[in-house]
């Protein structure tokens, strides 16, 4: 058999596998609190697993690989700041947001987190950010599928609209089917490949090279500066780097896996696996790059496509039934974020939309249909959007990020760890953090100098300082928020 067909049978293995899975997790599913939030059942293996896989996508597979062939170590320190911001989101906002929504209202969602904490009888809160949930991850999503079509177009010279609609049927099936378990139980598989194939890839490489030593004698000669944390960076370059792991704290897709934890205490474990996955994955990411700079850009030539780096090496150093895996585990890294996304705009359009307009309660049966209704109609005007391959949307990852960490990040932080945070002070951030975000990125980032840094530290700043200001101008006493944030500090303080 050629080569492309070992390849095909190792994909098809794997996308009818995340199919099963789905199908196996619709047994589990009886109403909207299981679709959205697994019924609050997950342990701390499945929810650090795929609070990683749904967070890093392809940039871990292809995008920093990419990064750190081209430039060199200067490019890790985006990593870090991410695995530095993943343990402070694990450690200090899940065990307080795991009790805090079963207590406010039993929230299953951030958006009717913030209005059942803040008592907000005006549910704007639940109407402005789930609006930008809605917006946001909607052209999330829509990326993901703009990077399964081009995957498929590039590994198998498949149209480009037939994998965009291949990768998104998948994944929308799997996801419509089995809602939040379907999602976290195929994010644990795909977690896992990630992480297998980043750490094997690399092993194999250094053996075909001669070794360590020799490794690191053969990029030497192509460029020593490529060994160097900040030859090449500048000041606001590494600190904009950095500044990514702020996003953690405002990203919901991430934030529902600490609500969906079996208890509070379940999340000093999850933290343990969920930032040793993220170490050897981000180890596995710069090794990869090391190798193919040893390979490609010393022996063979550079590579037409950086970003190609796991795949060409994948091909030379493996039989191709295993290299079929290995493209599957690109696929995962696409398909689990997709899927996250997808459930969180779907959680967002009926939970916090739909409730935001009508007081009727939905009946078990109902719920679930209407979020099914929801990931079908998200994954539509996705797909719609992802037609026409459109770089700007792929451009607008790195600006929903942002957009996520510094509108909602804040907004979390005050609410679990601050008495006084308001309604009003909690809109008023968010409107300004998101405002920033556009402003900064937009009008002044043309500018250069200083305004090039990433936009998301000045507006989690203006987020921060704008809801403080307001809720100490607009707080008052109220003793069903008071008994609350007591009853959380103590559930805290016991699980801990």
């Amino acid at each position: 058999m050629g080569d492309q067909v070992w390849q095909i049978i190792s994909m098809t293995i794997y996308l009818a596998a995340m199919v099963g899975i789905g199908f196996y997790a619709q047994k589990r599913t009886s109403n909207l609190d299981d679709y959205m939030l697994g019924g609050r059942g997950l342990g701390p293996f499945v929810s650090a697993l795929s609070a990683g896989a749904s967070d890093m996508s392809g940039w871990l597979m292809m995008g920093l690989p990419g990064a750190l062939y081209l430039s060199g170590l200067v490019e890790l320190w985006i990593a870090i700041g991410l695995t530095v911001g993943a343990w402070l989101n694990w450690k200090f906002v899940a065990p307080r947001l795991r009790s805090y929504t079963e207590i406010a209202g039993n929230s299953i969602t951030i958006p009717s987190f913030f209005g059942n904490r803040l008592k907000d009888d005006s549910r704007i809160l639940r109407i402005v950010s789930g609006a930008i949930i809605l917006v946001f991850f909607t052209l999330y999503v829509s990326s993901g599928m703009v990077a399964g079509g081009t995957f498929f177009e590039a590994s198998f010279g498949v149209d480009y609209a037939w994998g965009m609609l291949g990768i998104a049927a998948v994944t929308v099936l799997y996801t419509l089917v089995g809602g939040f378990l379907a999602v976290s139980w195929t994010d644990v598989v795909q977690g896992l490949m990630m992480v297998v194939a980043l750490v094997m890839l690399p092993i194999v490489g250094i053996i075909h090279l001669g070794g360590p030593g020799e490794l690191f004698a053969q990029i030497r000669e192509v460029d020593p500066l490529l060994l160097t944390w900040f030859e090449g960076g500048t000041a606001i370059g590494i600190t904009s780097a950095v500044a990514w792991g702020l996003g953690y704290v405002g990203m919901p897709h991430i934030l529902v896996r600490f609500m969906a934890l079996t208890s509070a205490r379940e999340a000093t474990t999850a933290r343990r696996i969920g930032i040793g996955w993220m170490v050897l994955s981000a180890l596995g990411a710069a090794f990869t790059a090391f190798v193919g700079i040893a390979i490609y850009r010393h022996d063979e030539g550079a590579l037409p496509n950086p970003e190609g780096v796991f795949i060409a090496l994948g091909q030379m150093l493996f039989h191709p039934l295993i290299a079929g895996f290995l493209l599957a585990a690109i696929l995962a890294a696409i398909m689990s974020t997709v899927s996250s996304q997808l459930l969180v705009t779907s959680s967002a359009l009926v939970e916090d939309i739909y409730h935001a307009f009508t007081p009727l309660k939905l009946s078990a049966s109902r719920g679930v249909l209407l979020g099914r209704l929801g990931v079908l109609a998200v994954a539509i005007i996705a797909a719609a959007l992802a037609w026409q391959r459109n770089d700007t949307i792929l451009g607008l990852v790195a600006f929903a990020w942002a957009g996520f960490g510094a509108g909602f990040g804040p907004t979390v932080v005050l609410s679990l760890y601050w008495r006084k945070l308001t309604t009003a002070g909690a809109a008023a951030g968010m409107v300004v953090g998101a405002v920033t975000v556009f402003v900064w990125k937009l009008l002044l980032n043309p500018l250069g100098g200083i305004f090039e840094l990433y936009e998301i530290l000045p507006a989690f700043v203006a987020n921060l300082v704008v809801a403080v200001a307001v809720s100490l101008a607009t707080w008052k006493p109220n003793p069903e928020i008071e008994q609350e944030f007591d009853a959380v500090v103590t559930a805290t303080a016991v699980s801990r």
